[in-house]
């Protein structure tokens, strides 16, 4: 990095000093590692801020096949999820909440296909009158700090993904979640409220006012959409542009790890 122009993404000595820690699957000085570790997190940051494909990375940057495999591998050791949960535990301590949530919200956007994703899972989002893929997720706590994630075909029903939800959001949260808030999408029929229920969660749908015009801040929904908004500056999650449902969820990890953790440094005050 001393020689080379710094990008906006790159990470901070803050920063780098709070993920070093998780990113070393191997000794530093392991026979097998080629290439810088900070360096290559810049890279990942780099790609998932920018929307690049992974063959246009800069050459100035560690090679685009070093980045990618080393990011399959942080994504397969769920490096991210662990980061974004200590953040998420440090950021509520800060604002004097329980580590934990006790409540959460369920909801789902749908990204537009794109040729590398269209065969493994494109399908027709006839609510929002989309082709792509649904990213259910955001199963964030009332602060709007992110607990789950899971990617589907657009086609698929909310409903159909509550159970899978609920028990990522309970292995996240070590069984302390008894609400969640959701709209009607994702508690249409018994099942959905069973299968939550079966998990310690109940479900309670936020609804729409009824003479809706226009914009409506909904409650608590509202910052679920609101980590939509974030997750859409970072490029790369504009579109479904990944082969594998397993690395768009991952992205999104790395993109909300790089917002918390702008956050933690200006909580604890050695921001920029």
């Amino acid at each position: 990095m001393a020689t080379r122009k710094p990008y906006p993404s790159d990470v901070s000595e803050e920063e780098w000093a709070f993920v070093a820690p998780y990113l070393a699957l191997v000794r530093e000085d392991a026979p097998q590692r080629n290439h810088d570790l900070r360096e290559v997190l810049n890279g990942l940051r780099w790609v998932v801020r920018t929307g690049s494909p992974w063959r246009y990375m800069p050459h100035d940057l560690p090679p685009w096949e070093a980045v990618y495999q080393q990011t399959q591998r942080w994504l397969k050791a769920g490096v991210f999820e662990a980061m974004v949960h200590d953040l998420r535990m440090l950021l509520r301590l800060s604002q004097n909440r329980a580590p934990e949530p006790r409540a959460a919200i369920l909801d789902s956007r749908t990204l537009h296909s794109t040729p590398e994703s269209r065969g493994s899972r494109g399908g027709y989002d006839g609510a929002k009158r989309k082709k792509g893929s649904k990213v259910h997720a955001a199963a964030v706590d009332t602060l709007g700090y992110l607990l789950a994630l899971h990617v589907s075909p657009a086609s698929e029903q909310e409903r159909e993904h509550v159970g899978r939800l609920a028990q990522a959001v309970q292995e996240a949260m070590s069984e302390s979640v008894e609400l969640a808030y959701v709209d009607q999408g994702y508690n249409t029929g018994e099942r959905p409220a069973k299968e939550a229920q079966a998990r310690g969660i109940r479900l309670e749908v936020v609804k729409h006012p009824e003479a809706k015009r226009g914009f409506v801040l909904l409650p608590r929904r509202w910052v679920v959409e609101r980590d939509f908004a974030w997750a859409s500056r970072f490029r790369r999650l504009v579109k479904d542009y990944e082969r594998l449902p397993t690395t768009l969820a991952g992205l999104h990890f790395v993109a909300f790890a790089c917002l918390f953790l702008q956050q933690a440094t200006a909580v604890l005050g050695t921001g920029p």
